[in-house]
């Protein structure tokens, strides 16, 4: 059997949230950055979204279909999409034409619910279902939840959502001696296979590509093919951010390039194939149960939920959010459900975040605050507006 190389990328803009003073609570309720979010999604398109879909596409054509791929795209960039750059739901709706781009389940709004709100965590995942069905005409049976979260429990819960596949990370301290390069199964729930992220092949190209410091650089695609081809295992899972290709890395450093090539030079080598995700699931059998009992993810050295909830301010602001479910549940007005949706968006607490060093340069990338703090003051002054108009709702209703 031929060694499976699975490609997946996370495609997803924040709803980022403009400027709001202490003096706007209670007096105004529009809280996004309209021009901001139009201007960094515009720029991405052109960058990455758009050029890069013709990549992949060109790649599958000239392979003859043997190239596949696979990207979960958040309903918030979803809804940026169809607001400023519809042109890019079309490349996309394209490639997924072309019956080799598997398109995967995941929250609406690149949430941590799966964390804390089991309801809304389903709720979530369904609402995304209809979207990638109104828009692309499939329907997922692989999931990818926010930032590859994942633990036992979440797998329960994907599971009895009906989905097949999940994939996460393969991180050290849940590995042990194991390798990522095989098909595993969820705990308790054998029937979930899960996809395991090879971190240090995929990081070579999202993280270290363009630094000529790191002792591989210049990074080729034969270079790179040697790599694949001494993983040990039945399968390499290659997952990243599509951003990852002319944003991140500028397609001055060749990484455009370099997806042009990799493609007809794997398939020429005659051992390698490239699998969808539900595709390599369907191939390759779970080799063991993975106990996986406190979350992980795929962020930071630590590779757990600390980037989002390792301080006090990001589990402030979490709670807070969280606490309003059961009122907004007992309200059942979208209105308010859409705005909860957005500051649900893990990207304002990884706002927060106050890591240093290598995980700190990560941070700082698109962040538009210059201190956690100043990322807090911020999204709280948003959040007692929002509290005050779910309050006001229930004395109403009452």
């Amino acid at each position: 059997m031929k060694k499976s190389i699975c490609l997946y990328f996370q495609v997803h803009q924040p709803t980022r949230l403009r400027q709001y003073r202490f003096f706007d609570i209670g007096k105004d309720s529009h809280y996004y950055d309209d021009f901001t979010n139009r201007t960094i999604l515009k720029r991405v398109a052109e960058r990455c979204y758009l050029p890069m879909n013709k990549v992949l596409l060109e790649a599958i054509k000239e392979n003859g279909g043997k190239f596949k791929v696979a990207f979960s795209l958040s309903g918030s960039v979803l809804e940026q999409f169809d607001r400023y750059a519809p042109e890019v739901i079309d490349s996309f709706r394209e490639l997924v034409q072309t019956g080799c781009v598997e398109i995967l389940g995941e929250t609406y709004y690149h949430s941590l619910s799966s964390l804390i709100a089991p309801s809304e965590f389903k709720h979530q995942v369904l609402k995304h279902k209809d979207m990638v069905q109104q828009y692309f005409g499939v329907t997922p049976t692989a999931f990818r939840n926010t930032e590859l979260i994942y633990s036992n429990d979440i797998g329960a819960q994907v599971y009895d959502l009906g989905f097949k596949t999940m994939l996460t990370e393969g991180a050290r301290h849940i590995m042990g001696w194991k390798s990522p390069d095989y098909v595993y199964s969820c705990e308790g729930k054998k029937s979930l296979k899960l996809l395991l992220r090879n971190y240090q092949l995929s990081d070579d190209i999202s993280f270290r590509f363009d630094n000529p410091a790191w002792c591989e650089w210049p990074l080729t695609a034969e270079k790179y093919l040697g790599w694949l081809k001494a993983a040990d295992g039945e399968i390499v899972n290659l997952f990243m951010d599509y951003e990852t290709f002319g944003e991140h890395r500028s397609a001055d450093s060749g990484i455009m390039e370099f997806m042009k090539a990799l493609p007809a030079l794997a398939l020429a080598d005659g051992g390698l194939e490239f699998v969808t995700p539900s595709e390599a699931t369907r191939r390759h059998k779970a080799v063991d149960e993975l106990s996986v009992p406190e979350a992980i993810s795929w962020a930071d050295e630590e590779r757990d939920t600390s980037a989002w909830l390792g301080n006090e301010l990001q589990q402030d602001a979490f709670n807070k959010l969280y606490g309003l479910t059961e009122k907004l549940s007992i309200l059942n007005d979208p209105v308010l459900w859409g705005d909860f949706g957005h500051l649900a968006e893990s990207d304002h607490l990884y706002y927060m975040c106050t890591k240093f060093f290598s995980d700190g340069e990560v941070h700082r990338y698109f962040n538009p605050y210059d201190t956690p703090f100043e990322a807090f003051i911020n999204y709280m002054n948003v959040l007692s507006d929002f509290i005050i108009r779910v309050n006001e709702a229930i004395a109403t209703k009452q």
